[in-house]
């Protein structure tokens, strides 16, 4: 079977890299976490980032047949409506999405959202599997940063969300709802004991000066350099350096818009009485 084609996007304002993974024999593609454009000041969204892969897909003759999310981002929104609009291809999401949507509904005293994730076409359960053309897709359970996290595996590449960033930043981080730092180092731990080659694609870089962004490394490299969850550091250490470190960040910027949005599966709350959408900010609750 031919090696998937992948074709990545960086969005400098969220530091996100979106992925375009196709199939070279039947030209079927999927979608991994797209971004919607949102300026928090004006509460305006736009489409450049998602009209780039737009424009990708259809200059490179694709039909897209899933939109898949790796989890319910917290700093980005997600573009999977739009793009559905666009180029069509089901929503895919992991199952423990209901968990979260549980969660932000009470936040948010939203009662149009689901609990049973009604807003996507597929929840993925561990171990399930899918295709996007001849690729095979594995889905792997990768929780701690979010209850609902996914990796989805197709041959020698691994696309991990948040579960970890490039090996000279570490991993993410897991003061979230429903976020464990013992529950995302046995998460890593299983994405390390894939083959040393197996390729990792990450779904953020925050470069350090002198370092252009980067979205992919390899199990080796990870194993080797993360500075975080190198091998021979054990549970015990990361859960006390992820919870410190955790404990000295701020909110993401787009961290309450961005739930609202992507619990509900890239759709803004229905409109009210005067035919305006509005997102809410909880005051004093987080």
């Amino acid at each position: 079977m031919q090696r998937a084609h992948i074709q990545s996007f960086f969005d400098p304002a969220t530091f996100t890299v979106t992925h375009v993974v196709s199939d070279p024999a039947t030209r079927k593609a999927a979608v991994i976490d797209s971004v919607l454009d949102y300026d928090p000041k004006a509460g305006r969204s736009s489409h450049e980032s998602a009209d780039r892969v737009v424009a990708y897909v259809r200059e490179s003759g694709l039909s897209v047949e899933w939109l898949l999310e790796t989890h319910a981002h917290a700093d980005h929104l997600s573009a999977a409506q739009y793009l559905r609009q666009q180029l069509g291809g089901r929503l895919g999401i992991g199952a423990h999405i209901r968990e979260v949507q549980a969660t932000f509904r009470k936040v948010f005293n939203a009662l149009d959202m689901n609990e049973e994730g009604a807003e996507f076409d597929c929840l993925f359960e561990d171990g399930e599997r899918f295709r996007v053309g001849e690729l095979e897709v594995e889905v792997i359970h990768t929780p701690g940063h979010t209850p609902a996290c996914l990796t989805y595996l197709i041959g020698g590449d691994a696309f991990v969300g948040d579960t970890l960033f490039m090996p000279d930043y570490g991993t993410a981080r897991c003061d979230f709802p429903g976020g464990s730092a013992a529950t995302l180092f046995r998460s890593i731990r299983k994405l390390l004991a894939l083959p040393p080659h197996t390729r990792l694609h990450l779904c953020h870089d925050y470069p350090p000066e002198g370092r252009e962004p980067a979205w992919e490394c390899t199990v080796a490299e990870q194993r080797e350099r993360n500075i975080h969850v190198h091998d021979g550091v054990t549970e015990a250490e990361f859960v006390a350096m992820r919870s410190a470190r955790d404990k000295t960040l701020a909110m993401p910027t787009l961290l309450l818009p961005a739930v609202q949005v992507n619990a509900r599966g890239g759709l803004f709350p229905p409109p009210e009485d005067n035919g305006v959408r509005y997102l809410k900010i909880p005051v004093d609750l987080l």
